[in-house]
């Protein structure tokens, strides 16, 4: 599975980062980084929370 952001929608609050720290970074300049598109199959739940839990649905799993 994939991970894509709306950067449109994109608050950049860090709520994915904090469940998803292996896929999420937020950088010195509030600019949300996705490591890799492809969602490694262990981080996948992780990844699944950070997409529900996000309060703009700006990130979407295909």
């Amino acid at each position: 599975m994939k991970v894509t952001v709306d950067f449109d929608q994109c608050e950049a609050n860090g709520i994915c980062v904090g469940f998803a720290p292996d896929v999420f970074e937020l950088d010195d300049e509030d600019q949300l980084h996705i490591h890799g598109a492809e969602v490694p199959a262990n981080l996948l739940a992780d990844v699944e929370d950070a997409v529900a839990q996000c309060p703009k649905a700006a990130l979407k799993l295909e």
